[in-house]
């Protein structure tokens, strides 16, 4: 497997540094797959599932919120908003956060700004339950 050099980070610090032969995000149009060779190439992270396919054949996965997606001369580099690698998810504290969310969203009198931070608050914490399912 070919590989190539891979950055991930968020605004909290590094979160991975090495060589990956793949990494798949969600992006704001749609899953992308980066391998060794890809074009130069940049775009916006939506939010989703995510995995890094390491050289000795090791899948890691995670859950990526946000975020930039970098190509650029042969090394891919991820500054993502939130990115929560699936061992890190604290699987109850997901399900108290869609509990929460879920009571707010049937708050008929919400105003429609604080409706659509709940439903992405409802969205953020079944991701984290998938990746972590």
């Amino acid at each position: 497997m070919k590989t190539f050099p891979l950055r991930i980070g968020t605004p909290d610090g590094l979160l991975f540094e090495g060589e990956a032969g793949r990494i798949v995000c969600r992006t704001i149009t749609g899953d992308l797959a980066i391998l060794a060779g890809h074009s130069n190439f940049c775009t916006a992270l939506g939010m989703g599932h995510a995995h890094v396919a390491l050289p000795d054949g090791t899948v890691r996965e995670a859950a990526c919120i946000g975020g930039m997606l970098s190509m650029m001369n042969g090394t891919c580099r991820v500054m993502a908003t939130t990115w929560e690698w699936k061992e890190d998810i604290d699987e109850e504290r997901a399900a108290k956060a869609k509990a929460r969310a879920e009571k707010l969203l049937e708050d008929k009198n919400m105003d429609e700004r604080d409706y659509r931070m709940a439903e992405a608050r409802l969205k953020r914490a079944l991701l984290r339950l998938d990746v972590k399912g």
